[in-house]
Formats: C-alpha cells, structure tokens, sequence
C-alpha cells in the first residue's frame, strides 16, 4: 500500500501526518490477501500443503477452486499460482471494481454487488454450486472466503426471492443488527449459506482458507460459514426479528419459511457432527488482530508508545467515538493509559442505526461522534479505517479528525451535531478533505481505529 493513496487535509499539514499514514499502509500490508494465502499453502511435486496438512495430489482427481468475498481475486491468483496445472477449474465471485485481470485459463472471476445481493451474484453462486455439486469422492475442493462474501455468494432458498432477501439486507443493515445477528438470518435462508456450500460438495475432500472480518473471527459467521457447522437455529432468526421491531416489515415469504423451519417442517442447516461436513478443513489465513498488531510495529518503529486497546470493539459506531474521544482526552491530561507520543489502536466492527437520510459509513459516524468532544486538544490525531477501502455506500474508508476539525468545519458553516442527526458524516468530511480514500484494498479484516496523541 502506497502510504501516500492514505493522506488528507489534516494529514498532509500535521508534521507527523507521513509517519502516521506509514502505520496505517503497515497495517493493509499486513493482511495482504495473496500473501496470506501464499502463507498457509505449498507445494512440492504431488504434494499439496496446507498449513501443518499434506494432501497427496497423485490421489486426487480434480481440484476445484471457488470462492466469494472482496479479497477472492488476490487469494484466487495466489492459490492458482501454486496448484499450476493441477487446477482444474476455478470460479470466484468478488464485489465489482475488486476484481482483477484473469491470469489462469480455467480460473474466472465474476463481480457482483455488495452489501446488497444482486442477480450477477446469484448467476455466478449458480456456476459455483454446479462445479462443486459435480464433485466425487476423489477430488479436492479448495474454497477462499473473504468478507462480504455473505453479499456475493447467494441463492435463497425456494420460495423466498432474491427481491425478499435484498429487502431484508436492508432492513437488518437499518435496525442496527450485528452481523452475527444478519448472518444468523442469511444462513437460514440460503442454500449454501451455513455449512450448505460444504454440504453440496461431499464427499469430496474440501479445504477452505478464510480471511477474517469478523469480530472474534467465528468461523460459522464469517460470510455465513458456507463451509462450517451452524450452531444457530430457525428459532434464533426468528428472534432476532422480533428484537427489532421488523418482524412486520419482514417480506411474507420469509416469514413463512422460518416458521416452517421453527416448526420442524424444514431441515436445520448443517450442525455440529454432521458427517457430510467431516471432510473439511478450515483455515484462517488472516484477521483483524495481525492488521492490528502491524500497525503498533510500525507505530512502534515511529516512535510512538503504542497500545492494542481492543480488537473487539462493537456497539453504536457514534458512542464508540465518543469513548474515544475520551480516552483521548485522559492521555492529553495524565499521559494514561499510555503517555504521549502514544499510537493506541482499536479493531473490530461497530454499528449504525439509521436516524437521517444521509451518506456515510459506521467509520465516519465513529469519526464525526469524536469531532466535538475533541476540539481544541492539541496534537490530537483520529483515523478510523475500513480495512477494505469501502465505508458503506461511499468511495472513503473512514475519515481523520483532529483538535481543529470542529473549528475548521465551523469556518465553513459545518455544524457537525446536525451531521450526526442525520447519519451523514461523508458530507461534513468531504468539504474539509479528511475523508480517506485509498480505493479497493482487495483485502477486508474488518476496522481500525488508530488513536494519536503527540
């Protein structure tokens, strides 16, 4: 990553805004995707490697490689580049302007949309359930799963439409629901969804390499767990509307199947001990904590005392800032909990509940939360990153707040409280220039929130 592709207003006139923007380019190299796959996988000969396991390709028919997530493009090429002839047929699915130019012969990549399930999304889950459907005893299915892979691997179950799903999406995305929570719903609802991508490839052998984007890295949650045992039942989705308030606003159809799985007349998803699911492996390649921690290396390297706070911060992203805001504050009055130069840094996946019609990302409402609360301290630095260069519906990953960001917005008329009303953080950003927009990182570990105080 270009530390340049990272620098804004406040940066470029902070006299440690090129050591800061060194940190958080450390932090995307950290996870790089292709690089992690490069990692966990090996080969010499017929010998396929995957972390501590050896496959023997002399016994395996067909490898077969698939996937759904932003960061499938760079796994994929990765993957490819060590199994060479040995790959037989690849397909991956990747959110549009993730993608990248075809290397491999037999290995495509296909873009669709995110968050929102689309119909490019549903026709390439449809090629990837063929391939793997097709899959016999003797051969090797290797799956790459990266986050929103939730988003681009999809196929609703019979009865509920794509249209049902994408209104759902929206609602759940709306209401504040976690992503634990969403997925929980997804995985009942869709076909390869919670153990069902695993399930419609035995009894072939399957390995699966995920990079992380969710908070404590469940592997039943990350992109809905296609390859692994669902804990969670057609109860708890009906629960998790209830707790909402959407139950009614919950298109009929959906409504209808969970109730009917609730009532027994449907099968669970896959669950623990199923032995259709015997036969995979599951691996994490990379997460939110390696970001994380290369970010204090290089924090560290800069000079900065540096603390990891937390890679499991949650909640309302407008009260984690705040709290942020505070801890900003102890450290500029008593130097606690680390004294000054301090780098401390946060991950995990904060919430927004819609209040306003306006544009933004849970990483710029974090942002704009600590804007008041902050003003006047000086040397006081706020970045808060989407890991994969995407905040929402928006072209910036998060934003930059500093000391004189409440002053500098008043200067053009920005009252920043009216901003939060109305969810709309890209807006007050935009005209100070400190939104951060490095484009499509092709990677996705879930946020960073890095804390400076000189």
């Amino acid at each position: 990553m270009n530390p340049s592709s990272l620098l804004t207003s406040s940066l470029r006139a902070h006299p440690r805004g090129d050591a800061i923007t060194r940190v958080l380019a450390a932090a995307l190299d950290a996870v790089d995707p292709a690089a992690a796959v490069r990692r966990y996988l090996g080969r010499e000969g017929d010998t396929f490697f995957v972390g501590d396991a050896a496959i023997d390709l002399a016994a395996i028919d067909r490898v077969l490689l698939v996937g759904a997530g932003k960061a499938g493009a760079p796994m994929a090429s990765a993957a490819a580049a060590v199994l060479g002839e040995r790959l037989s047929a690849g397909i991956i699915v990747v959110k549009e302007g993730h993608g990248a130019p075809q290397a491999e012969a037999n290995l495509y990549v296909r873009e669709a949309s995110h968050p929102l399930p689309d119909e490019r999304g549903a026709a390439a889950t449809a090629e990837i359930v063929r391939l793997v459907a097709d899959a016999g005893e003797h051969d090797l299915v290797i799956t790459l799963i990266s986050g929103g892979g939730s988003a681009l691997l999809t196929q609703p179950v019979d009865g509920v439409t794509l249209a049902d799903m994408q209104q759902l999406t929206g609602l759940l995305l709306g209401c504040g629901a976690s992503i634990d929570e969403i997925n929980t719903l997804r995985k009942h609802l869709d076909t390869v969804k919670g153990g069902g991508l695993a399930r419609l490839a035995h009894p072939a052998r399957l390995v699966s390499l995920i990079l992380s984007d969710v908070v404590g890295n469940p592997l039943d949650v990350i992109a809905s767990g296609p390859t692994v045992a669902d804990p969670s039942t057609y109860g708890d989705a009906l629960a998790i509307l209830q707790r909402y308030g959407i139950s009614g606003e919950t298109p009929l159809s959906i409504m209808s199947h969970l109730e009917r799985g609730a009532a027994g007349d449907i099968a669970e998803t896959p669950k623990p001990g199923d032995p259709r699911l015997s036969q995979v492996l599951n691996q994490i390649v990379g997460s939110n904590l390696q970001a994380a921690q290369a970010a204090l290396a290089q924090a560290g390297r800069e000079h900065f005392n540096t603390l990891l706070l937390t890679t499991f911060l949650q909640g309302e992203a407008r009260e984690a800032g705040r709290m942020l805001a505070a801890i900003a504050r102890e450290i500029a009055a008593s130097g606690n909990p680390i004294p000054r130069p301090a780098c401390l840094v946060l991950g995990g996946e904060t919430t927004v509940t819609l209040r306003g019609n306006g544009l933004g990302g849970r990483n710029q409402e974090l942002a704009l939360a600590a804007v008041a609360d902050v003003a006047e301290l000086a040397d006081i630095v706020l970045v808060t990153l989407a890991t994969d260069g995407g905040d929402g519906p928006t072209d910036a990953a998060g934003a930059v707040v500093t000391g004189e960001t409440l002053a500098q917005a008043h200067a053009q008329g920005l009252k920043a409280a009216d901003f939060l009303a109305r969810n709309d953080a890209y807006h007050f950003f935009a005209p100070l220039d400190d939104l951060l927009r490095p484009g499509a990182t092709r990677t996705n570990v879930n946020d960073l929130a890095l804390l400076f105080v000189l």
